[in-house]
């Protein structure tokens, strides 16, 4: 095999290519050809990956794992499984997948799929050539199966020299948002914990019910930026265009009608009456207000801890039954996802379990969670 084919990379179809369609697993964008690709991709290929596929993604990257994706959910047994993480599996040479991380879909699909999931500090990785969705928090995430190579490829992509960061040696582990998660969870919390102090690290609980406010604010600021994009997708300028029309206006309602899902159709509707006159001071800047509230939080814990340990979400299976029974729960599930979002740090996830950092340390995360993936450096 030559080194071409052990750097084969996988993309999510939220990224701009210019030799296949990017559709962000809308019918809204169905057949879209894009004239110029993604940086992230530019940038790997530069560094000798190269690009194996794209694969679906649920529309406009907003859902759980990828259950509304225009092309259908990949289901197995009943078990909600994502498409991204799955072929990277099936891809034996590949060395990892780029993501498009808006509400925390690649984080609980690396949990669930052992997998190593790096969400890099917000504008490490350029987003430029992505279908944006809500670009003050959305990041280009890196899916691989070992921590190395995700080190690699982030290496190979990052926009910046990262400073040196120390190593992580103190982990926070909040107990405020994990009432939730099932005692699989709770486990793989407790093993974590176990190897830490097995590495001479550590693990202090430390209890803080500010987090908890993270998934409301980021639901809020993901819609409001959410409902703003995709006004261009109207049926002219951008998008699928009806054919049944009498007016302008039967022109954009149907349009979007047919052209969005019915989770996108709601984050649009509440985007919309959140940045209504009435709401705006009181719902939206109330939002970015607690985002600088979860910053300084985060602030605070750094000047004791190095790292704060997280669940990746409240159970290690989705069910096709709970998707059909409540189509919000990517909505609910992003309570774990959200804080490492809205300060814009980065987060590792590994062993099931999520590890965010202070700005930069993507590299000091990485030599941690290795311990949690089972590997020795």
């Amino acid at each position: 095999m030559n080194e071409q084919n052990r750097n084969r990379i996988i993309v999510d179809d939220m990224f701009l290519t210019v030799d296949a369609p990017t559709t962000a697993g809308s019918k809204m964008l169905e057949g879209y050809q894009s004239p110029i690709g993604a940086t992230a991709i530019a940038k790997a290929q530069t560094a000798g990956y190269v690009l194996a596929m794209k694969t679906p993604v649920g529309e406009f990257g907003i859902d759980l794992l990828g259950e509304t994706a225009v092309s259908g959910a990949w289901v197995r047994d009943g078990i909600l499984k994502n498409a991204t993480a799955e072929m990277l599996w099936w891809e034996n040479d590949a060395k990892g997948a780029f993501c498009l991380d808006v509400n925390g879909y690649p984080r609980r699909a690396a949990a669930q799929s052992w997998l190593v999931c790096l969400k890099p500090t917000y504008g490490a990785i350029s987003r430029q050539g992505i279908v944006s969705v809500a670009a003050s928090g959305e990041a280009v995430d890196i899916l691989a199966k070992t921590t190395e190579d995700c080190r690699a490829l982030f290496d190979a992509v990052k926009e910046q020299n990262q400073t040196e960061c120390t190593p992580i040696t103190r982990v926070a582990i909040l107990t405020s948002v994990d009432t939730d998660m099932n005692s699989e969870i709770k486990k793989k919390i407790d093993i974590a914990i176990s190897h830490f102090e097995k590495s001479g690290i550590a693990a202090t609980y430390i209890e803080n019910g500010t987090f908890c406010a993270a998934g409301a604010a980021w639901n809020i600021l993901l819609c409001a930026e959410f409902c703003k994009n995709t006004a261009r997708y109207d049926g002219i300028r951008y998008g699928h265009r009806a054919e049944n029309f009498s007016n302008l206006d039967e022109l954009y309602t149907n349009s979007r009608t047919e052209g969005l899902g019915e989770l996108v159709k709601a984050a649009i509707l509440y985007g919309s009456e959140t940045l209504s006159p009435k709401n705006y001071q009181r719902v939206y800047q109330k939002a970015l207000r607690v985002r600088r509230v979860i910053a300084n939080e985060f602030a605070k814990l750094f000047q004791n801890f190095d790292a704060v340990l997280l669940p990746t979400c409240s159970q290690m299976v989705y069910t096709e039954e709970q998707i059909k029974a409540n189509k919000y729960l990517a909505f609910e599930e992003n309570r774990y996802t959200a804080p490492a979002t809205l300060a814009g740090l980065p987060a590792v996830v590994a062993g099931g379990v999520q590890l965010i950092g202070k700005a930069d340390s993507e590299h000091a995360l990485l030599d941690v969670v290795s311990i949690l993936a089972g590997e020795d450096r």
